[in-house]
């Protein structure tokens, strides 16, 4: 039984979409999926040297743990990707937040912010290379550069939208200064906005991974390059699979973590 927009009942027959719940048709997507790849490297002679099967993924992964590879692939893609999201993260928001308060700033910053702004995280490698050497650190700038500009825009973007007449609020109470609307209004009212450019910032920060590990810092990336010159795509896929892992782990851990810091919101 449903009610339409008038707000009267009536009896409508259940589905085959109200049987199988959304979950449930999501893991049969997948099946279906790996299926189909599965049918189209076997049937394929040709592809089945470039595309591995499904069932190759399982073997190769279990001996890149054996070897002890893919423990130190994580290992050292996790410490610049930590570094990378915690520096980009904090600057970023930061000033977003600064400049969503101050006129002053945020007219400053626009210039510097329309010049650097369309330049990607990878343009800077050679700087990252002279300055900190093939190193986690250099990794860590570029992941930086990236994350940075998107926490930014969110903390920026969500100041911005404050309504101002909290503002006048804060003024009326004695907590007009730049100090005062910052503490007691700007960053309560725009968590929200701040916590969903942070949460965009880490799934940005892994596609980076791959960009800052080109130049030969070890990590993630590199082995799947490694990989790839070697025609392994079996590992390719190994690695692509961990990353989407990571990326789930990090997400669900941030989603955790959000409840707790706006549950007053809910």
């Amino acid at each position: 039984m449903v009610k339409d927009f008038t707000g009267a009942t009536f009896w409508r027959r259940s589905t085959l979409f109200d049987v199988l719940q959304p979950r449930s048709l999501a893991v049969l997507g997948v099946f279906i999926f790996i299926g189909g790849w599965e049918c189209a490297a076997r049937l394929n002679s040709s592809a089945a040297a470039l595309i591995p099967t499904p069932s190759q993924i399982p073997a190769a992964w279990a001996g890149e743990i054996r070897g002890g590879f893919w423990i130190a692939a994580v290992e050292s893609s996790l410490s610049h990707y930590i570094l990378g999201v915690a520096i980009g993260s904090f600057l970023g928001v930061a000033a977003g937040v600064i400049a969503g308060v101050s006129a002053w700033c945020d007219a400053i910053l626009s210039g510097v912010v329309r010049v650097l702004r369309p330049i990607p995280g990878l343009a800077w490698t050679p700087f990252a290379i002279l300055w900190f050497g093939l190193t986690s650190t250099a990794a860590a700038f570029i992941i930086a550069i990236a994350v940075f500009w998107i926490n930014f825009f969110a903390a920026l973007s969500a100041v911005q939208a404050i309504d101002r007449d909290l503002m006048e609020v804060a003024r009326a109470f004695g907590h007009g200064g730049f100090v005062g609307r910052l503490t007691k209004i700007a960053l309560p009212a725009a968590t929200p906005g701040i916590l969903a450019g942070f949460r965009t910032g880490l799934g940005q920060a892994w596609m980076s991974v791959v960009a800052a590990e080109l130049f030969g810092v070890p990590g993630i990336g590199a082995r799947m390059m490694q990989a790839a010159s070697l025609l392994a795509t079996d590992l390719v896929v190994v690695y692509m699979l961990t990353m989407a892992l990571l990326y789930s782990v990090t997400d669900i851990a941030f989603l955790a973590a959000r409840r707790r810091l706006i549950a007053w919101q809910l």
